[in-house]
């Protein structure tokens, strides 16, 4: 079996902190139990692990319990133990990320469209945007985007692109406790205020943030597809300041938006817009 990339249980500098401690010795031990189940070809019995891993017995126990409860591993009938379905969620994402993200540079590169003005990548999580890529431009927008930046969905371009491709029912069940709080006087207020917009943004294939993230800021986004499934796997961006817009000028940067990101969509393996 390939050695885990973390030092084991019984390594003296690990518990001495010789070398690199690791902060919090549970996850370590839970990512041992994983690389362990994940690099053998047979399911592991308790006593493997315990072998494998140099960790007691009787701590394992309890932590495969967790991990059989959090469907990262399966306990077969026998007792011994392979990986869970949940690791393929992470699978997934991490592949769709990277993707995405290349995908996006690489068309960025190619791409005369919206050079002069700051265009965003990122995917949904939770009730959040998460930042994937970030172009930014010259406008004084008063925040600049970076990677990994994390804002409350509901009031982002991206965040109501994204949230359209799912079911209402979805989408309720995700702010069933209320909105997160407002980031501006024109955060939309309610459920029933965000539920209307995103009826809007499928009407017309791209959404508006207009100040609800910044005042004095615009922003348009169009969700991203690749073939896996019906919601989005990222969106696009693109901010300005409001003073810029009109509703003629407006209606143009959604629908360039709403092209580019069917053509990020494309390079992704997804249907035509019409199919989905």
């Amino acid at each position: 079996m390939p050695k885990s990339t973390y030092a084991t249980f019984a390594d003296p500098d690990t518990q001495s902190g010789t070398g690199t401690r690791p902060t919090s010795p549970a996850v370590v031990r839970a990512v041992q139990v994983l690389d362990a189940i994940a690099a053998s070809p047979d399911p592991l019995t308790l006593a493997d692990l315990t072998r494998l891993t140099g960790a007691p017995k009787s701590s394992l126990h309890g932590m495969c319990d967790t991990l059989v409860q959090l469907q990262l591993i399966k306990r077969l009938p026998g007792g011994a133990m392979a990986m869970g379905p949940h690791v393929m969620t992470w699978a997934s994402a991490f592949l769709r990320q990277t993707q995405i993200t290349e995908e996006f540079r690489a068309l960025w590169d190619q791409s005369d469209a919206f050079h002069d003005a700051t265009v965003t990548l990122s995917m949904l999580e939770g009730d959040e945007v998460v930042y994937l890529a970030c172009q930014n431009g010259d406008r004084p927008l008063g925040v600049t985007f970076r990677i990994g930046m994390r804002l409350p969905a509901p009031y982002t371009a991206t965040g109501k692109a994204m949230l359209s491709t799912m079911p209402d029912a979805d989408v309720q069940r995700l702010f069933a406790d209320g909105l997160p709080p407002p980031l501006t006087r024109a955060s939309v207020a309610s459920a029933g205020g965000l539920a209307e917009e995103l009826r809007q943004v499928r009407a017309v294939g791209y959404s508006i943030d207009n100040g609800q993230m910044r005042e004095g800021m615009t922003c348009f986004g169009a969700p991203v597809f690749d073939a896996q499934s019906g919601r989005a796997a990222g969106a696009i961006a693109v901010s300005y300041l409001t003073s810029e817009i009109d509703p003629a000028t407006g209606e143009r940067i959604g629908q360039q938006v709403r092209a580019l990101a069917d053509r990020l969509s494309a390079r992704l393996g997804a249907a035509a817009t019409g199919a989905r």
